[in-house]
C-alpha cells in the first residue's frame, strides 16, 4: 500500500531477485508478485530463541501448517516389514507440551544425524493426529544455535526475535525470511504516504524504519513501533479513499426532492393505523433534510430486526414520488423482493393503484421486476418505468441490467447492503439523469468501527426502538442430545401455537436435495460430526411424526421461483401452518401471525444470523418464541454462543459478541471489495481509536487538497489500494 510510481525496482517481478521457481510459489500460494508485496508480507508472530514456543496450542491447529521452536528430547529408528522399512521417531518438547515427528524410508538418515537429543531447531509442517497423538510427518527443520563459539554471539543469538511468516506447504517460514532478506534493502526506496506533519504529531516512525523493524526487530519495542506505524498507514489510506469518495459525491449535482404538501406522503400518513416511533420520526427527518439538498444523499440506515426500517424507506420513496421523481428498491433475493412488493402495496392500499379502478388520483403504480418474471409482465414493468407511470419499483439484480430505463430516478434504496458491493450500488445510481439520492439499509447491527471502515462513504442513522405493539421474543436453547424430552416438548409447543391459530417456522442449515454435499463437514471438538440437518428430511419426519395432520410445506433457494412465491403467498395467507425452510427467510420475510421458530442445528449458524432469523417471529400482537436446537455439549463454545443469543435481544450487543468470536475477514465479509485485501495489520474491532482518528485526519487532508497534488506518496498508495479493488471487482465479474 505504498507509492511506487517512481521506484520501478519495488515494482519488479520477484523472478529477477529470487529466481523463477521461488517467485512462482510466492505468486501462486501467497499472492506476492513484487518486492513491494513481499515487504508488506508481515510476520505473523515472533519466536524467541531464548524461550520455548508453545506446543500446547497445537491441538487447535489440526491440518494447519505450523512453525515451532523446540528441543529434541529423544530420537529412535524403528524398523517394520521384517526390517525392510525404517521409521525415525523424534520427540520434541518446549516445556508446555511434547510433539512427535516422524520420518520414513531413505529420508531418516540426515535428520537422525542432525536432530540429536538436547539440540534445538525450528520445525515446520502440517499438524496431524495419529494414534490419538499429535504429530508432524516429514517436517522441514532448521537447526538453531550450532557453531556460536563466541559468548557474545551466542547471547545475541539466544535473544534474537525470529520472525514467523504466514507460510505454505511449499515454502516454510524461514525460506520466506531469506526471500525478505533479499528485498529488504529496497525498503529505503519506498515513498511515505503519511504527510510529515501528521506523522510527527502522532509520534510515528518513518515508513522505511517501520518496514525494517517489522521484519528484523531487535526488541519487542521495535515490533510495537512498526505495528503502530503500519496500522496508521492502512487506516489512513483506506479512510482517504473513503473521504475522497464522500468529497466527490458532495460535488455531484442532485435534484432536491421535497415532499409536496397535501400530496402522496400526506395521504399515506393520514391512513396509517399507528403513530411512528420517536426513532422513526428522527431518522425520517434526517433523510428528508438530505433529500432537500442539491447534492445526493448517501445514508446508511441501521435498524434492529423489526424496528420499522421499511416504513421509513417507504415514506422517503413517497416523498420523492410526490415531486415527480421515481424510487427504486434493490433487494438481495426474489423472495425478499416479492415480500417487499406485497407488503408495500398492502400498506399503501389504493394509493398503489394509480390508473386502476378504485385507485386514488393521488396514487402511483408500484411495480416488481425480477429475473424470473414472464416476458409480458416484464415488458409492462419496463414500460411503466420508462414512461414514469410507475413511481416505485422493487426488484433484484434485474434492476441493474442495461435494458432498465427510468423516466426520472430520484432515490435508490438498497436493502441488506452486506449482500451488495459498491459497484452494484453505483450501477443502479448511474440510471438517473442526475445522480439519485441513496439510502442503504441493513438489519445486521454493525459496530461503529466496521461501519467507518466498510461503509465509510455513507452517513449513518440508527433505529434502535421497536414499534409499539411488537411483542417480546422468548429464546431458549433445546439440548437435543442431553435432554431428548426437551425436543419432544418443542414440537408439542409448535402444535399448541398452531392450534391457537398461529404459524411456525422450522429452519435447517441444508436443503438435502443431493446437491448440497454433506461430505464437507467441519471437524467437531470431539471427533467426527454428522452432516447438518436438511429441510427435505426434517419436513418428512415432522409430517410423519410430531406434526402429523398439520399443513407442512418447504421453502428453499433451489425451488422454482413461481413455486417459492406460491408457498410464501399461502403461508402469508395462513393456509400453510408450518414452513420448513433454509435461511432464505432470514431477511425481510414478514408474516405477523407466525409466533414460533425452531432452528435445527442452531450451533451451525452465526450469532448475527440467529438474531436475524429470530426477528421473523413476534411481529404481531402475540408473543414470539424461538427455540435453538443443538446437540453440542454444554461446555462447548458453540453452546456458549447460543446462550448469549438466548440472553439478549439487543442486536448491537450480539454483534460485538459475534465479532469477538469470529475472524476479522468474516466480519468484513465481501461487504466492500478491497477492504479485506488491504488490511494486513489493522484489526477493525480492536483499533477503533486509530480508525476514528484516521477518519478525522483523512477528511481534513482531502478537504484541503482533494487531488492530493501536494502528497505524491499518498496518491501512489491510494492508486495501489484502488488497483486492488478494481482487480477484485473484475475477478468477481
Amino acid at each position: 500500500m505504498v507509492c511506487n510510481e517512481h521506484v520501478p525496482a519495488l515494482d519488479e517481478d520477484l523472478k529477477k531477485t529470487l529466481g523463477p521457481a521461488t517467485a512462482k510459489v510466492l505468486a501462486e500460494q501467497l499472492g506476492l508478485h513484487t518486492a513491494l508485496d513481499l515487504l508488506h508480507h508481515y510476520p505473523r508472530r515472533y519466536a524467541e530463541r531464548g524461550e520455548l514456543t508453545s506446543l500446547a496450542e497445537l491441538a487447535d491447529q489440526i491440518d494447519e501448517h505450523v512453525t515451532v521452536v523446540a528441543q529434541v528430547a529423544d530420537a529412535r529408528i524403528l524398523t517394520f516389514n521384517g526390517g525392510r522399512g525404517k521409521r525415525l521417531e523424534v520427540t520434541i518438547t518446549d516445556g508446555s507440551g511434547r510433539l512427535q515427528l516422524v520420518f520414513f524410508g531413505a529420508g531418516v538418515h540426515k535428520p537422525h544425524k542432525e536432530l540429536l537429543p538436547g539440540s534445538r531447531a525450528m520445525f515446520a509442517g502440517k499438524v496431524s493426529m495419529f494414534n490419538r497423538k499429535l504429530q508432524l510427518a516429514h517436517p522441514a527443520y532448521e537447526p538453531l544455535g550450532a557453531g556460536a563459539s563466541d559468548r557474545d554471539a551466542a547471547t545475541a543469538f539466544a535473544n534474537q526475535l525470529i520472525p514467523i511468516y504466514p507460510a505454505c506447504a511449499k515454502l516454510e517460514s524461514w525460506k520466506i525470511t531469506k526471500c525478505v532478506d533479499a528485498v529488504l534493502p529496497r525498503a529505503q526506496e519506498v515513498l511515505d504516504p503519511l504527510p510529515d506533519a501528521l506523522r510527527e504529531d502522532r509520534g510515528l516512525v518513518p515508513l522505511t524504519e517501520a518496514l525494517l523493524k517489522i521484519h528484523r526487530p531487535a526488541t519487542k519495542a521495535d515490533v510495537e513501533d512498526a505495528r503502530q506505524r503500519l496500522k496508521w498507514d492502512e487506516a489512513f489510506v483506506l479512510q482517504v479513499a473513503l473521504a475522497r469518495r464522500r468529497h466527490a459525491d458532495s460535488q455531484l449535482p442532485a435534484v432536491p426532492r421535497r415532499p409536496a404538501a397535501g400530496g402522496l406522503l400526506d395521504a399515506f400518513d393520514a391512513k396509517l393505523p399507528f403513530t411512528l416511533t420517536e426513532g422513526q420520526q428522527t431518522v425520517s427527518k434526517e433523510i428528508f433534510d438530505d433529500l432537500a439538498t442539491e447534492h445526493p444523499m448517501h445514508r446508511l440506515l441501521q435498524g434492529e430486526v423489526g424496528s420499522g426500517k421499511t416504513m421509513v424507506a417507504l415514506r422517503a420513496m413517497l416523498a420523492v414520488v410526490d415531486c415527480g421523481g421515481q424510487a427504486a428498491m434493490l433487494a438481495p433475493t426474489e423472495v425478499l423482493a416479492q415480500q417487499h412488493h406485497r407488503s408495500i402495496t398492502e400498506m399503501m392500499g389504493e394509493l398503489a393503484e394509480a390508473g386502476m379502478l378504485g385507485g386514488s388520483d393521488r396514487g402511483t403504480k408500484v411495480v416488481l421486476l425480477t429475473g424470473s418474471m414472464g416476458m409480458p409482465a416484464r415488458r409492462q414493468a419496463l414500460l411503466d418505468l420508462v414512461t414514469g407511470e410507475a413511481g416505485i419499483v422493487i426488484g433484484t439484480h434485474a434492476l441493474i441490467e442495461d435494458k432498465v430505463q427510468f423516466h426520472d430516478l430520484g432515490l435508490v434504496v438498497v436493502d441488506e447492503q452486506h449482500r451488495f458491493g459498491v459497484e452494484q450500488r453505483d450501477a443502479l445510481r448511474s440510471k438517473g439523469k442526475q445522480p439519485p439520492h441513496l439510502l442503504v439499509m441493513t438489519a445486521t447491527p454493525i459496530p461503529r468501527t466496521v461501519a467507518m471502515t466498510v461503509f465509510g462513504d455513507l452517513e449513518t442513522s440508527v433505529l434502535d426502538q421497536l414499534p409499539a405493539g411488537r411483542s417480546p421474543i422468548a429464546t431458549h436453547v433445546v439440548p437435543a442430545k442431553d435432554k431428548p424430552h426437551f425436543l419432544t416438548r418443542a414440537w408439542e409447543r409448535v402444535r399448541e401455537e398452531v392450534e391457537n391459530g398461529h404459524q411456525a417456522y422450522v429452519v435447517c442449515p441444508r436443503i438435502g436435495d443431493g446437491e448440497d454435499d454433506p461430505k464437507k463437514k467441519p471437524a467437531e471438538e470431539d471427533g467426527e460430526r454428522r452432516p447438518p440437518l436438511a429441510v427435505l428430511e426434517i419436513a418428512e419426519q415432522l409430517t410423519r411424526g410430531p406434526l402429523a395432520g398439520l399443513s407442512v410445506e418447504v421453502l428453499h433457494g433451489r425451488m422454482d421461483p413461481a413455486d417459492k412465491d406460491d408457498v410464501m403467498r399461502r403461508f402469508a395467507a395462513g393456509e400453510v401452518k408450518v414452513l420448513v425452510a433454509t435461511t432464505v427467510i432470514e431477511v425481510g420475510v414478514n408474516v405477523p401471525n407466525s409466533t414460533v421458530m425452531v432452528i435445527m442445528d442452531a450451533d451451525r449458524f452465526g450469532v448475527s444470523q440467529l438474531h436475524q432469523l429470530r426477528g421473523r417471529v413476534g411481529r404481531g400482537s402475540a408473543p414470539g418464541l424461538c427455540l435453538l436446537v443443538s446437540e453440542m455439549h454444554e461446555a462447548s463454545p458453540a453452546r456458549a454462543r447460543l446462550a448469549a443469543v438466548a440472553a439478549t435481544l439487543d442486536g448491537f450487543e450480539l454483534s460485538r459478541i459475534d465479532l469477538e468470536q469470529r475472524r476479522e475477514g468474516d466480519v468484513l465479509g465481501q461487504a466492500q471489495s478491497g477492504v479485506r485485501s488491504s488490511l494486513r495489520m489493522l484489526a477493525v474491532i480492536e483499533d477503533e481509536e486509530v480508525i476514528a482518528q484516521a477518519r478525522e485526519e483523512a477528511t481534513r487532508v482531502v478537504a484541503a487538497d482533494p487531488e492530493l497534488e501536494r502528497l505524491p506518496g499518498l496518491r501512489g498508495a491510494l492508486d495501489a489500494l484502488l488497483d486492488t479493488e478494481r482487480e477484485q471487482y473484475l475477478e468477481k465479474g
